[in-house]
């Protein structure tokens, strides 16, 4: 028996053995996504069948890598309940596209299927969670844990072999389209989050591609895949540790994105992938490269021709292609001799590894006669929690919420975020269907009662038809209160133009200021919601404002003027019920920060954990603190702090040998609601080989606590916290004084010191 068919081998040396029997050909087919695998298929008579083009692609390599996207359904898809795949058809569909793959291999090699699973299944009928963003407000990395549990659950019943997770993309600068896929701008916290997202969907049963290495969050003004222009120290500083996490996760598959870091674009970044990723941090799976990001390569390659990119791409670290035709052309490119066979060997190797170590070989196929389980919101609350956990109170003046007459009260509901459920959604979302979730408007009808409940739009998320203003102004003049419902959409489903990527092209008309492709030069509101909201404002009335968005938005007026503030990063299905719960008062919000507010654009960067070296320039014509810092959440109660214990001391030897310093206290609920204590305890050292950050996360707990109720919390931290990049690149612990600071939801509760002998 051939060794690669032993399943007493390990995966490594099947993977070895069988690379040695195939041709060139056949191992560049197992490095090649080209096909965008929602194509891939077609219905006729009602009857699912394979379409031509994924023949021609496996006939073309005798075999196939991997498909993307089989399952995936969206506006740029175009694949809904009436085109895709659900359902009975699941299982039925990937079987007959596994066996088709598996039948016109010499090898009999299965292909991977990979699919969109950023915050849910990308997919019909898809498990889906609140964004990442909103996910990360909760500080909660458990419940993170436990949602992508049950996604990496779902996708496994489905045949998907590899979940593509956003993790790795530091919230830099709100201007970019794509903050909602970063879960902040702290990389401990961030970290923290990856860590159990990652490990979450494997425990759940799919394999991840933890995405995107490196840097892609710290745009240039804000621009989606511009250039990461920080120093080696800051890039080692903020991005590297969740890329560390990911790997220390589990992740057999990283994405290199389309960016460059300093100067060298990701996809053809040898020291990056090769020295930093798989040196350095150890990594073993294999790296793909981020839809046609390998195109871009023509910036390096002196304008060039495919077979050089897909070769330059190859010898850098990548072993698979997404969509890009370099890598269809790397039999070109082996035959002009500008790769080797040692080379397309390696990243074979890895794909066919991955292939063996996740059982695909041993058990292709999906047992039809099991049926899929119905994930709904009763047997899998986790989305629905999170959704609770993540609504963030920024201000409640004279304890206005929570708000408990509404039995009497009239309320008028206005605003573009009230009624619509895509706009709780986020980018990366399929559609869903009828009377799916609960949108703000149906929570609070659902809570206060149809009677007590009015709505009027007044105005569309963007655009200048202010037509529906005065409908609102009247609705709210004959009403007790206003929940004023702004923010922005990722909403794909109102007509965006795509590029060959699936972000979508700026158009007129679209209702849609964030997603991929929506980066902004500003951090308004969009459309006529500023003068919507002024007009509420001047009738005098009780006004709780509720910004639902993709983006940190500066909202200096609406945070003035409202009475009180409540702000959820798309909150996901559950988003409407979750809000309604808090306003009301069943729901004690718990929702924190992780990521700084700004006043204006023009204050960026406004991240909190600046270097001290920034704390001496100030605007002349901006207030230089943020509108709300990074950590800031109220609640219906109030927590005390106490009996602080620590280690004052300790030693650079002892932190390099694993120990960790340990902070002890007590946490007493001492207000009259049940709710969730958030400790964050900060470090800031005093000096350095290089200038310090003036704050940095180093420890949190979330803890919940009944009324009067007290707990002993423990939080802990060592080398991987007081590390920093230093004055030799190395980064490491170094002597020095530090101060502590113990808070609670961004309000201080103890300050203390400590020393690295």
């Amino acid at each position: 028996m051939e060794n690669y068919k032993n399943k007493n081998l390990s995966a490594s040396e099947r993977a070895a053995d069988l690379v040695k029997r195939m041709t060139v050909k056949e191992k560049i087919g197992q490095l090649n996504q080209n096909l965008y695998g929602f194509n891939s298929y077609k219905w006729e008579n009602f009857e699912f069948v394979i379409d031509d083009s994924f023949k021609n692609e496996v006939k073309k390599w005798e075999g196939l890598g991997i498909v993307y996207g089989v399952f995936r359904a969206d506006p740029w898809s175009k694949r809904n309940f009436e085109t895709g795949i659900h359902g009975d058809n699941v299982k039925k569909a990937y079987n007959k596209l596994q066996k088709y793959v598996i039948e016109h291999s010499r090898f009999q090699i299965p292909a991977i299927f990979a699919t969109e699973t950023p915050h849910g299944h990308q997919g019909l009928d898809g498990y889906l969670t609140p964004v990442n963003t909103a996910m990360a407000s909760t500080w909660n990395p458990d419940l993170i844990y436990d949602a992508f549990k049950v996604i990496g659950k779902q996708t496994k019943e489905m045949g998907v072999t590899l979940n593509l997770i956003s993790v790795m993309d530091m919230l830099r600068d709100p201007r970019w389209g794509r903050s909602e896929e970063c879960y902040g701008e702290d990389p401990h916290l961030c970290s923290k989050y990856a860590y159990a997202a990652l490990k979450g969907s494997i425990d759940g049963g799919t394999e991840v591609c933890a995405k995107h290495y490196c840097g892609q969050g710290e745009t240039t003004g804000g621009i989606n895949g511009s250039a990461c222009n920080v120093g080696v120290r800051d890039f080692r500083d903020i991005h590297l540790p969740v890329a560390k996490a990911a790997v220390k996760a589990g992740a057999k598959c990283v994405m290199a994105t389309y960016n460059d870091v300093d100067g060298e674009l990701c996809v053809g970044n040898d020291w990056l992938i090769n020295d930093v990723l798989r040196g350095e941090l150890g990594y073993e799976g294999f790296v793909m490269a981020d839809g046609c990001a390998v195109d871009r390569l023509s910036m390096i390659c002196g304008g060039g021709k495919n077979a050089e990119y897909g070769a330059y791409t190859v010898k850098s670290g990548v072993d698979m292609g997404l969509w890009d035709p370099g890598f269809p052309a790397l039999v070109e490119a082996y035959d002009k001799g500008l790769i080797t066979d040692e080379e397309i060997d390696l990243a074979a190797y890895r794909v066919l590894k991955f292939k063996f170590e996740t059982g695909l070989f041993d058990n292709p196929y999906l047992d039809e006669s099991v049926p899929l389980t119905d994930f709904n919101n009763g047997d899998y609350p986790q989305s629905k929690e999170l959704s609770k956990q993540s609504v963030i109170l920024l201000k409640n003046k004279e304890g206005i919420l929570p708000f408990n007459n509404g039995n009497s009260a009239k309320i008028a509901v206005i605003g573009p975020n009230a009624n619509d459920i895509y706009n709780q959604l986020g980018d990366y979302t399929p559609p869903v269907r009828d009377g799916y979730g609960s949108t703000l408007l149906k929570g609070l009808t659902d809570t206060y009662g149809a009677n007590n409940v009015s709505f009027a739009q007044g105005c569309a998320v963007c655009g200048d038809d202010a037509t529906g203003i005065s409908e609102a102004v009247k609705l709210a003049k004959n009403s007790d209160i206003v929940v004023l419902a702004l923010g922005g959409s990722s909403n794909r489903f109102g007509g965006a133009v795509y590029d060959s990527n699936g972000a979508a092209f700026v158009t007129g008309g679209v209702q849609m200021d964030c997603g991929e492709g929506y980066d902004s030069a500003n951090l308004k509101l969009p459309g006529c919601q500023h003068k919507l909201a002024e007009e509420i404002f001047a009738l005098d009335k009780p006004v709780i404002a509720v910004i639902i968005a993709g983006r940190p938005y500066a909202i200096p007026e609406i945070t003035e003027k409202a009475n009180a503030v409540l702000w959820a990063f798309y909150p996901g299905p559950h988003g409407g019920e979750a809000i309604a719960e808090i306003m009301c008062g069943k729901v004690n919000p718990s929702g924190c920060l992780t990521v700084t507010i700004p006043r204006s654009a023009g204050q960026l960067p406004v991240y909190y954990n600046n270097r001290k070296s920034y704390r001496k320039f100030y605007y002349s014509d901006e207030d230089h603190k943020a509108l709300y810092d990074f950590g800031f959440g109220l609640h219906y109660t109030e927590f005390e702090v106490s009996d602080v214990e620590y280690a004052s001391e300790t030693t650079v030897d002892a932190l390099n040998g694993g120990a960790e310093l340990t902070l002890k206290c007590k946490v007493k609920n001492i207000g009259e609601m049940a709710g969730y204590a958030t400790l964050q305890l900060f470090n800031c050292a005093e000096y350095g080989s290089v200038v310090r950050r003036s704050k940095e996360l180093v420890s949190f707990k979330k803890v919940y606590l009944k009324v009067g109720e007290e707990k002993e919390c423990v939080l802990t931290f060592g080398k991987d916290e007081l590390s920093f990049c230093g004055s030799d690149f190395v980064t490491k612990v170094e002597p020095c004084a530090a101060s502590l600071r113990l808070e609670e939801g961004g309000k201080p509760k103890w300050d203390g010191w400590f020393v690295i002998k």
